[in-house]
């Protein structure tokens, strides 16, 4: 039988994000004249939020008082450019729309910005999720379980009949952190040997394979 419900991570599973986010970081960074990355450097800082992204790529010795300068000016850039390259991966809009048929709630869950989260949902994927959410200050940033149990909440779905989607071993702690089953794709900001190392269980390397292990079809 099908999962009830499919809980995404934003980035990396639906958006390649990744192009924005690196420009972003590295505008506030240079603001501040400080080293810059490259967009493959980036890739693997993402995934805990912008907080921590920006706290891993400002200098060891950054008073607090400059991090917080560095951050805002990265948050004000991307608010501004978070659509200049992002899209959709292959075939995950029609994957969503085959789930959605399929009678499966779908939701996202991100450790990104709420703002950032609205903004690109409502771009990219009007009306096609049940919920969708970003780091709120009133809860908890993944992998801690409360902000994907409570998405949960708002669809009506326990976590006993719903599995969670991610590409990078913070997602595959999200999940078990959750009590939850998780498919970890293979197209996003981690490589599928990194994936194995965190405990990935179920792999997926495109949007149909992913489909099919979430409705309980074969492989």
């Amino acid at each position: 039988m099908p999962y009830k419900a499919a809980v995404f991570d934003l980035d990396g599973k639906l958006l390649n994000t990744i192009t924005d986010l690196a420009w972003a970081t590295n505008y506030a960074l240079k603001h501040y004249h400080m080293p810059t990355y490259t967009v493959e450097d980036v890739k693997h800082m993402v995934g805990n939020g912008v907080a921590k992204l920006i706290r891993d790529a400002v200098p060891a010795n950054t008073s607090e008082e400059l991090y917080q300068k560095v951050l805002a000016t990265f948050k004000e850039h991307y608010a501004d450019h978070s659509l200049d390259t992002t899209a959709p991966y292959p075939g995950v809009t029609e994957a969503v729309d085959q789930l959605r048929a399929a009678g499966v709630k779908c939701a996202v869950v991100s450790n990104k910005p709420d703002f950032a989260i609205a903004d690109l949902m409502n771009h990219f994927f009007p009306n096609k999720f049940d919920f969708a959410l970003g780091q709120r200050d009133d809860l908890k940033r993944k992998p801690d379980a409360e902000p994907v149990l409570f998405a949960l909440k708002q669809i009506g779905v326990s976590p006993n009949d719903a599995v969670y989607i991610g590409d990078s071993e913070v997602d595959v702690a999200t999940a078990r952190n959750s009590g939850m089953p998780c498919i970890s794709v293979t197209w996003g900001f981690r490589d599928k040997e990194v994936l194995l190392a965190a405990g990935a269980t179920a792999c997926a390397d495109t949007a149909d394979e992913m489909t099919a292990l979430i409705l309980g079809h074969e492989v």
